[in-house]
């Protein structure tokens, strides 16, 4: 009689390393802290996968490359909570001052620009 098993044998090797919110904040304050670091330097910095790497920064903090500096691709949560937060405090102070609330209000053309410095003239 002739035993087959469907279950692979323990096997000696590297760990898969695991996405997880420490490694993604590492990441993110590298970012922050150089908008021109590459990927490269990235992961041998924190000694994690260039593949890693690369899913972190696309799939997790969603930026990409753009003239040799990473930018977000849409909004980061930061701003996306500034955005809510500014019309609850526009009706926090009409609830407060519904008789003079024009006069506190100070309004202007508003414009939304990514502010972009280029470093160097090929930029």
């Amino acid at each position: 009689m002739v035993i087959f098993f469907t279950c692979d044998a323990p096997r000696p090797g590297r760990a898969k390393t695991v996405t997880i919110p420490e490694i993604i904040d590492q990441v993110q304050k590298l970012i922050l802290e150089d908008r021109q670091i590459s990927a490269k330097s990235i992961y041998e910095q924190l000694g994690i996968s260039r593949e890693r790497v690369g899913s972190i920064i696309h799939e997790d903090l969603d930026v990409r490359k753009l003239s040799a500096k990473w930018v977000p691709k849409c909004l980061n949560a930061d701003q996306k909570r500034q955005r809510c937060q500014s019309p609850e405090q526009r009706s926090e102070l009409f609830r407060r001052h519904q008789n003079d609330f024009l006069s506190r209000l100070v309004t202007m053309d508003e414009t939304w620009l990514y502010h972009y410095d280029p470093e160097t003239k090929q930029q």
